[in-house]
């Protein structure tokens, strides 16, 4: 079962790896050209389709990379799963103390200043979900070469 749950883990990982990069790349800095008349109804429509898009795959990573910590296969190295833990708080911690507020911001009162910081302070989580994905991948192939 533990190998299910590190496939799954895996895939949601991957998953938010390339949502993240097309938010970083394509989806933060076209937000940050919206003129600033269509700016509040533009964020609050992105935060209800992304949290749509979304609020499975973030469960899911975050059920799985619990279960883990508690019951990591046997081939995988103990610091693995952990490494992967922290990463997944230091991407959720970004997400909730930087973009959420800044998202909040670009609904009530939008400016290009916030649509620019969002751009910047989106780099955590581009980092720290990338680098899950790779760690992942690792516990993966670990499963796989024993």
């Amino acid at each position: 079962m533990s190998e299910i749950v590190l496939l799954a883990n895996f895939l949601v990982s991957a998953v938010m790896t390339g949502v993240i990069w097309f938010v970083q790349w394509v989806h933060y800095p076209l937000l940050a050209t919206v003129p600033v008349d269509r700016a509040v109804e533009t964020a609050v429509e992105h935060q209800r389709r992304t949290g749509q898009v979304l609020a499975l795959p973030m469960a899911t990573e975050g059920v799985t990379t619990l279960w883990l910590l508690v019951s990591r296969p046997d081939a995988v190295s103990l610091v693995l799963p952990w490494v992967g833990a922290v990463l997944l708080a230091v991407a959720l911690g970004s997400t909730v103390f930087l973009s959420v507020p800044l998202h909040t911001k670009m609904a009530s009162n939008p400016t290009a200043e916030v649509g620019r910081r969002l751009v910047a302070t989106n780099w955590p989580r581009t980092i720290a979900w990338t680098a899950r994905a790779v760690v992942c991948a690792a516990m993966l192939m670990q499963v796989v070469r024993a």
